[in-house]
């Protein structure tokens, strides 16, 4: 039997860093959190572990796997601290990166700005070669003016080379010729090819995903190669996985290959999380939503699945303004962007009025009230002025908090200058951040056809279960249900996420004219691929692979994604296939035009391992009587009231299964605090879910 009985995840986030200690065999859970080291993520990483190691002495020795997730290659795109990045591209095509989808995100705003390609302009390089979109070479490919560029390239510095040629997602012969020429001229050189990142059609995404594949890539090979060696250092001799956007996770090697798979990894995991729950439950519609230091996010799960989409937007100039990013077409969970952080910060805008984010004040320094140098009153300050939070108990005492200094920044920043009084400058914060939220969520629930005031709203990260009461009246949401540990909950949602890899390809054909054994010889490739890539983290189990078609109607300039249940494509019939297109567009769409022909554009494949369920295990607890689970007293704002009143505080690790009581209440645990009003019922079940009724 072996003895690799333990299994870890850890998520870096803006502002804390998050570790969930799993014992296989017993299901005990073991959590801690530290703060985020930004310069060096690692630091954290192996601190926070040591710290662990306190508590279940001798752990490192027995992990059998280690599952990372990060905002690392997120954040060093939109802090621009990739690597020197260069783009060898088709002959009149360097200024794609600019010309995007010549669409203006904001058609009547003059001064509307959009992002600055990763790759400007002087080092973007053209090659005089051409190939058709059937794939057919029109115009070959000039070894000599290959390298000509490639050592132009060189001398100028440049660490990281994209390639993306026009229609190579047809016939990549002319950009794998190049990726051999620059091996040869620079052996070392990190290279991202455009048909090994993304073989799809639409020339503006494919460049823009390579392109960002390559800016990230040296940084993601270094930062993953020092993790694996601090953690063989400690004596960590397992595996190491890391998260995808996608919500599956993959082997180191496959995350330094395309780090532009690694973008939200953190957040997505919370999704899944909530995905597992769901379906635990049987809850038809759950709303996930995820509040840290830094941002909030969400996810609507209908009928136990989170939606993936195709395309996803980074650093965008507006926040939440649609086409104001810089587009990364990859498969990502359906996660939208609903708000910001307890970092926070918050401030007496041009027009005199209050505001809230984006800027974040995150780690370091942090909110004012963590007396790490904060200056800017944060939402961490006001609900601690609020009474919402113990300044003595924040990480379960580990970190005190200053009251005195938030109280002060408020008065001084917020309340002085708007004229009102310090317990209006509070709640306005507080209240301000969970009603844009709330406008976010009712577009996002209504973009998704489903409807607010039928949801459940399940709250992760630290400040998630703080705000999560206020967000769920306002959407007129009936339940509100708070996990174990939810503080740490994308960490948590490592384990109950799949091994799993996407892979695509892009191939328009008529369904007419399509010869569906070529199809089936496509999807077989595709398989192959994806199951090699699944292979190469040491796994042995069966692979199950999930078939679909990117399907439109012909002239049409958008698609209708179509799973295929079959195993064998000539297994199936043209009449079979239209119908099932038909069957989606109708309920996406409300109708569907027979008469009108459709199209094959892209063909996808998900290979995956068989789900291994989390065991959760059942709380236990010598406490049977409401009455020993009180901490106290405290009081704290009522939006109802309109002022302080008491609310009564429980100690979330006594409540027993069957626990039942009324707000107003405050449950608190390590990592996170949960607030009800007084006009909420609260029950906990075998495995300590907090229900939390609304009326």
């Amino acid at each position: 039997m072996s003895d690799k009985i333990y299994r870890l995840g850890c998520d870096i986030g803006g502002t804390f860093t998050d570790f969930v200690l799993l014992n296989d065999e017993t299901g005990k859970i073991h959590i801690n959190k530290c703060l985020t080291t930004p310069k060096d993520p690692s630091d954290a990483v192996e601190e926070g572990i040591k710290e662990l190691e306190k508590g279940v002495r001798g752990f490192v020795g027995k992990l059998n796997e280690v599952i990372h997730g990060t905002t690392l290659v997120i954040n060093s795109i939109i802090e621009r601290k990739g690597a020197k990045t260069g783009l060898i591209t088709t002959k009149g095509f360097r200024d794609v990166l600019e010309l995007g989808r010549e669409i203006r995100y904001a058609p009547y705003d003059i001064f509307s700005e959009y992002p600055e390609p990763l790759i400007p302009r002087f080092l973007r390089f053209e090659v005089d070669e051409r190939i058709r979109s059937d794939g057919k070479v029109i115009k070959p490919l000039d070894p000599k003016n290959v390298r000509d560029v490639v050592r132009q390239m060189i001398d100028m510095g440049i660490e990281s080379i994209a390639v993306c040629l026009i229609n190579s997602f047809e016939n990549p012969v002319h950009e794998r010729m190049i990726k051999e020429i620059i091996l040869e001229e620079a052996p070392e050189m990190s290279i991202s090819i455009s048909y090994e990142v993304l073989p799809q059609i639409r020339e503006y995404e494919r460049t823009s995903t390579t392109a960002t594949n390559a800016y990230v890539k040296p940084l993601t090979g270094r930062y993953l190669s020092r993790l694996s060696n601090r953690l063989k250092s400690i004596g960590f001799d397992g595996r190491l996985f890391i998260m995808l956007a996608s919500g599956g996770i993959t082997s180191v090697d496959t995350a330094v290959e395309f780090p532009v798979r690694v973008i939200e990894s953190g957040p997505t995991a919370a999704v899944i999380s909530g995905q597992y729950y769901g379906k635990q439950f049987n809850i038809p519609e759950m709303f996930v939503f995820d509040m840290g230091g830094t941002t909030a996010k969400s996810c609507l799960i209908q009928g136990g699945v989170a939606g993936v989409v195709p395309t996803f937007e980074v650093g965008r100039v507006q926040r939440f303004m649609k086409g104001s990013g810089l587009t990364i077409q990859v498969p990502v969970v359906d996660l939208m962007e609903i708000g910001a952080g307890g970092g926070s910060i918050a401030k007496v805008g041009k027009m005199g009025t209050l505001q809230v984010g984006p800027e974040s004040s995150g780690a370091d320094p942090g909110p004012i009230c963590y007396g790490k140098g904060g200056t800017m009153p944060a939402v961490t300050d006001a609900d601690l002025l609020l009474g919402y939070l113990d300044e003595n108990y924040f990480l379960g005492g580990e970190m005190k908090l200053d009251q005195e200094a938030a109280k002060k920044g408020v008065e001084e920043l917020i309340a002085g200058p708007l004229g009102v009084s310090l317990q209006r400058a509070v709640w306005g914060i507080h209240d301000l951040i969970n009603e844009t939220m709330a406008g976010a969520a009712k577009t996002h629930i209504a973009e998704k056809g489903g409807n607010p005031k039928l949801v459940t709203v399940i709250a992760f990260g630290g400040a998630g279960p703080v705000h999560a009461y206020g967000l769920a009246k306002k959407l007129g949401a009936p339940r509100l249900l708070i996990p174990p540990i939810p503080g740490v909950g994308s960490a948590l949602g490592f384990f109950t996420a799949p091994r799993a890899f996407d892979v695509l390809r892009s191939h328009k054909q008529s369904l007419e004219d399509v010869e569906f054994s070529d199809i089936e010889l496509i999807f077989q490739e595709m398989e192959a691929e994806a199951g090699g890539i699944i292979m190469k983290a040491g796994e042995k189990e069966t692979i199950i692979f999930e078939r679909s078609l990117d399907m439109r109607f012909i002239g049409q300039g958008s698609e209708t994604n179509v799973p295929i249940s079959v195993d064998n494509f000539t297994k199936i019939t043209r009449e079979e296939v239209r119908e099932l297109f038909d069957g989606i567009y109708k309920n996406l769409y409300g109708r569907t035009y027979p008469e009108s022909p459709v199209e094959l554009i892209n063909y996808k494949v998900r290979a995956r391992l068989p789900e291994h369920p989390l065991q959760l295990p059942k709380i236990e607890t010598k406490v049977s009587s409401l009455k020993e689970t009180i901490k106290g007293i405290r009081n704290a704002y009522s939006p109802v009231v309109g002022d302080f009143i008491p609310y009564t505080v429980y100690d979330r690790y006594l409540l027993f299964p069957g626990a039942q009581f009324n707000g107003p209440a405050i449950i608190e645990e390590r990592e996170s605090t949960a607030v009800v009003g007084e006009d909420a019922s609260i029950s906990v079940d075998d495995f300590g879910f907090l229900w939390i009724d609304l009326k």
